[in-house]
């Protein structure tokens, strides 16, 4: 980052930040953060944090919160993203919170990386963990969204245009639209748009968008989004820039279907269908600056996100706990389970091998049944196979019972699908012996154990 940056967020990240580490001292959600390591491909180096209730629901939404410049996961997690976790308490959601760790804790969407799917930016991090949060969670894949705040508002529209496949809505508070940052001299502060004087017609606007997906032909996300008319840090007319990108991504009027006033000081703009859950809202706020969200504000973002839908679910007693980062040690031959050569492609194949604890030997027994590795394969029986002999391989999770595992109290694992047996082909315990199905005996080569 330049020097521009650092004095334009000055005033308003430096009480921000000094405000945060005031709530971080004391008791609050964020106290339950937790952070999570080897979550996939990570080329800028974040970090990733997830808010788990308690009481999760059966399958429940994804939310992606994104802090601010200056920002931290735990500081926006205990102070304005704060409502966000609460909900979470109450309707059984998950969420994910990325962590920028370039010196001034801000997100890019400048950088060409940024700006492309899957260019190798902050976005394809951001993405690895939500492969990682769906593979272990039973996320409801019609229930992913994102939303944050100032640079997390800018990364929130970025990542709603470059994966429209994956996220269903999202919310940006003080924001601007996808690809306005984008630079090419390595600066990740454009002040044009900034300023607010990068003006564009609809079309311009949405062809930016579409140009991060190229040959994407399907919908994009609803979008909510919120702009105090007196933001000098990313000035208001950027709120009307991005109204025109997503009516034009939604192939809609900008004239609003529907207008309100929910308070004196707010007009509120529905675009489309004019619901609670609209296709486009926006939320102009008078006589405020840049410091949204304000009190009650995130109830709204939590009924247009969805997230107000989900029933949490107390798991029944008899059901063991996720066991994380587990080496899973053959009872006959002293071995672990590892996949081939830590190869991480489809259909790589697992085999006993002498325990090293490298990442293609920790296993995470999650609540949802599942045997992942690397933080979003899943041990599967390779073709949905149910006969024995059939191979056990890794696969992208998808959920399905023949990626399924009851770890049982007599040390054998099963297939939920097939009913049988976790086993060393030909009850075999030395390295490079393959694992396959067989038919449950009672041997050693079927008896495991998970061990941290």
């Amino acid at each position: 980052m330049n020097r521009k940056l650092r004095v334009a967020l000055a005033a308003v990240v430096g009480p921000l930040v000094v405000l945060s580490l005031l709530l971080l001292a004391r008791p609050a959600s964020a106290a339950a953060l937790t952070q999570v390591t080897g979550f996939g491909a990570n080329p800028t180096n974040l970090r990733m944090f997830t808010y788990v209730p308690d009481r999760v629901a059966s399958r429940p939404a994804l939310l992606v919160l994104v802090h601010y410049c200056g920002g931290s996961a735990s500081a926006v997690a205990g102070w304005n993203g704060k409502d966000y976790l609460t909900a979470a308490d109450r309707y059984g959601y998950v969420v994910v919170l990325p962590e920028a760790t370039r010196t001034e804790k801000c997100f890019d969407v400048s950088s060409p990386a940024a700006l492309r799917r899957n260019g190798g930016g902050d976005s394809t991090g951001i993405m690895s963990m939500v492969g990682w949060a769906r593979s272990r969670y039973n996320v409801d894949p019609a229930r992913i969204v994102v939303s944050g705040f100032s640079s997390g508002a800018m990364m929130t529209n970025v990542l709603a245009a470059q994966y429209p496949d994956v996220f269903k809505a999202a919310s940006a508070f003080s924001g601007v639209p996808a690809g306005c940052f984008a630079t090419t001299n390595g600066s990740l502060w454009n002040s044009q748009c900034s300023g607010g004087t990068l003006i564009r017609s609809a079309q311009q606007w949405g062809d930016t968008a579409r140009a991060m997906y190229p040959g994407y032909a399907g919908p994009y996300p609803r979008i909510q989004l919120w702009h105090g008319d007196r933001d000098t840090t990313l000035a208001y007319p950027n709120f009307g820039e991005e109204i025109k990108q997503w009516t034009n991504l939604h192939g809609l009027s900008t004239t609003p279907a529907f207008t309100d006033r929910p308070q004196p000081s707010w007009t509120r703009n529905r675009y489309g269908s004019t619901g609670t859950q609209a296709t486009i809202e926006g939320v102009g706020i008078a006589g405020v600056g840049h410091d949204l969200p304000q009190a009650g504000q995130l109830a709204y973002a939590i009924s247009f996100l969805g997230l107000d839908g989900g029933t949490p679910s107390t798991p029944p007693s008899t059901s063991p706990p996720a066991r994380t980062d587990v080496m899973i040690t053959g009872a006959g031959s002293g071995r672990c389970l590892d996949v081939v050569g830590a190869a991480t492609v489809n259909g790589a194949g697992t085999q006993l091998y002498d325990c090293h604890g490298n990442t293609n030997q920790r296993w995470t027994h999650t609540t949802s049944k599942q045997l992942t590795v690397y933080g979003n394969k899943c041990l599967d029986a390779s073709g949905r196979g149910t006969a024995n002999g059939t191979a056990v391989i890794v696969y992208d999770c998808s959920g399905q019972s023949h990626q399924q595992w009851d770890v049982n109290a007599d040390g054998t694992i099963t297939g939920v699908q097939s009913g049988l047996c976790l086993d060393t082909s030909g009850s075999g315990t030395a390295n490079g012996t393959r694992i396959n199905l067989w038919s449950c005996s009672g041997s050693a080569g079927q008896r495991w154990s998970l061990r941290g």
